[in-house]
């Protein structure tokens, strides 16, 4: 359990860090025309036109008869970056910029595969990995994924276990 309150402790230390940067990559973001806002809430009823999976099908075409026929596999239902950030917009249209940030972070990591995250989730616990396996993770989401908060995210991870003596040691 003290293992638990010091991972959150950490989480919280990097997050406050973070809210502070202002400089979230909006490369999804939708043009300033086609903002969406509180009165677009919730988009599946309000906008569903504008809602399409990561393979093209738009919501309407999500039917359970698809789904049992075979013609919608999982990649079809997953979120797409563009409806976070539409998710993003309307959280800022009532001012909740955090939230707003961690869709746009969740966005970029969309790019990646799920058995990699888990496997940089894991590298992120306290004492499981080196500063330079952290960074280089952290080169992996920038450069492999273009995950450029992400990786930044990674990297003041890396520099708050190492201040708090929580790196892997190697021997």
């Amino acid at each position: 359990m003290e293992q638990e309150q010091l991972l959150k402790q950490i989480i919280e230390e990097v997050m406050k860090s973070m809210n502070g940067n202002k400089e979230i990559d909006k490369s999804h973001t939708v043009s300033n025309t086609d903002r969406m806002d509180v009165t677009n809430y919730p988009l599946g009823e309000k906008v569903p036109e504008r809602i399409k999976t990561p393979t093209g099908k738009l919501l309407s075409e999500i039917t359970l008869d698809k789904v049992i026929s075979g013609e919608i596999g999982s990649s079809d239902v997953r979120i797409s970056p563009e409806t976070l950030e539409m998710q993003a917009q309307v959280s800022e249209s009532v001012n909740k910029d955090a939230f707003a940030n961690n869709l746009r972070r969740a966005s970029e990591l969309i790019a990646v595969p799920d058995d990699r995250l888990l496997e940089i989730y894991n590298l992120l616990r306290p004492y499981r990995s080196t500063k330079e396996e952290l960074y280089d993770i952290a080169r992996e989401l920038e450069e492999k994924y273009n995950c450029t908060v992400n990786a930044n995210f990674v990297r003041e991870a890396a520099d708050v276990y190492e201040a708090r003596g929580r790196l892997r040691k190697d021997i």
